[in-house]
């Protein structure tokens, strides 16, 4: 049996992405031994998902930091005896890494991120507008260098069952017959890529204003979101903050699978509820979905922008806005709410 050592360290949103793709191969190549080297975060995505299917979770920045650390790596990657590495990264740490593996023999490839290409949309915009190969196709087109033909065919990491909710009742009531059920995850990585907190408040009073039987649960970790989350539900029975009272990744998608759908910003969210198969309605600003980082078989009609001669004008959205008003996120909150609620 041939062996492939698969790497991407971070970050959530890019590791997430990969999982149609390894679990394609994983089904069509099922005499392939794969491997998938991570941050021990992306352990749920991974388990149970093939028999095919290994997963190592290594923090390289604590267990091999530094140059000696990557030796180190190396040298315990190196015992797997893989006949194939598909670095999904490119970053400096993997470079050294693929570059080791090679010079012992093993058949190497690395993904092209398209950088130019990114640029070149940034720097144009709306005046040459066209969608870019999604990192989805990139990481497919690293297997296929290495010689690995397959279609891309996955619908869930739960396959086409429906995970028991069993595991969460003693923290949230099981779905009742005519209850909605929605998830928010209000937050992203950069100002730029986060729905303004006043309408995404009017989102949340028509939703539960419109149907009473309808739920609200909120994603996100850390002191300052919990905080946050608080104001947004502003002690309303219907809605809950999920991330807090759950334990972890692995019950949040038990949570994302039961939803009737999922509003997101362009953030890890988006592509973990991508992965249970849940409907996904996300909201965009300064970065724009041409740039290839939509989630797994979103419907394009579920994309909410707003057209503005500026965006996009980061492909991550670390840049302030030149304007200082981030104007590309006024977008009316009923839009938003039309696309929930006709999931």
């Amino acid at each position: 049996m041939k062996k492939i050592l698969i790497v991407r360290f971070s970050a959530m949103g890019d590791v997430a992405m990969m999982v149609p793709v390894v679990y394609s191969l994983a089904q069509q190549h099922n005499d392939l031994d794969i491997t998938v080297v991570s941050r021990p975060f992306a352990a749920p995505f991974f388990d149970n998902l093939a028999e095919n299917i290994h997963f190592i979770g290594i923090n390289p920045k604590k267990e091999y930091k530094g140059i000696a650390g990557i030796f180190r790596l190396y040298r315990y990657l190196k015992a797997g005896d893989f006949d194939y590495v598909a670095d999904l990264h490119d970053v400096l740490r993997t470079k050294i890494l693929r570059f080791l593996f090679l010079c012992g023999g093993t058949k190497t490839a690395h993904i092209n991120k398209h950088r130019n290409e990114k640029h070149a949309l940034v720097k144009q915009k709306a005046n040459n507008y066209h969608q870019l190969t999604s990192s989805i196709e990139n990481y497919h087109r690293v297997f296929e260098e290495l010689g690995f033909r397959f279609n891309l065919d996955f619908s869930s990491i739960y396959k086409d069952a429906i995970p028991s909710f069993a595991p969460l009742e003693d923290r949230i009531k099981a779905k009742h017959s005519g209850e909605r059920w929605y998830g928010i995850a209000p937050f992203a990585a950069h100002r730029s890529k986060i729905y303004p907190q006043e309408k995404l408040r009017q989102v949340i009073d028509i939703l539960l204003d419109e149907d009473p039987q309808c739920r609200i649960f909120f994603f996100g970790n850390g002191d300052k979101e919990h905080t946050e989350i608080s104001h947004l539900i502003n002690n309303n029975t219907r809605a809950m903050d999920a991330s807090k009272v759950l334990g972890g990744l692995k019950e949040e998608l038990i949570l994302m699978r039961h939803l009737d759908a999922m509003l997101t910003m362009d953030s890890a969210n988006m592509h973990l509820a991508a992965l249970v198969g849940t409907k996904v309605v996300s909201i965009w600003g300064a970065t724009h979905p041409f740039a290839g980082f939509l989630s797994w078989k979103q419907n394009p009609d579920n994309i909410v922008q707003k057209d503005t001669e500026c965006r996009p004008c980061s492909i991550y959205g670390n840049k302030k806005c030149i304007f200082g008003d981030y104007h590309c996120m006024d977008i009316d909150p009923h839009i938003v709410t039309d696309r929930l609620q006709n999931q």
